[in-house]
């Protein structure tokens, strides 16, 4: 019989979560900002370390307007219009600083969104 092997994950502070469905956007646009992200976090101090991001992608949230589209978990903060300019300002002010970017906000889960 085949033994299953249990997965392991580093650790992580957030974890963010890319839309990359063709209905978010038509253009790859969300593959791409996808594939920035590995450079972008190392960048930023984000790739390792207590304040380390996973990212994922997924195929679709049913929120198919003004993609990319991403959420931050466990903040559940979700965001629209995540360009590659965007998506340094979320850096710096939420991933680093602990505070979303309001202006390009489009829903807010239940704990607010703010470090604890």
């Amino acid at each position: 019989m085949n033994e299953v092997v249990k997965p392991k994950i580093g650790s992580y502070k957030r974890h963010l979560l890319v839309c990359i469905g063709p209905r978010c956007t038509q253009d790859g646009a969300s593959q791409d900002l996808f594939d920035s992200l590995g450079d972008k976090f190392k960048a930023a101090g984000l790739h390792d370390g207590e304040m380390r991001v996973k990212r994922s992608r997924v195929s679709c949230f049913a929120a198919c307007k003004g993609g990319p589209v991403m959420c931050v978990q466990p903040d559940g903060t979700w965001y629209y219009n995540v360009t590659s300019a965007n998506m340094d300002r979320i850096i710096g002010q939420h991933l680093v600083g602990g505070q979303p970017v309001e202006d390009l906000v489009f829903h807010q889960g239940p704990d607010g969104g703010h470090d604890a």
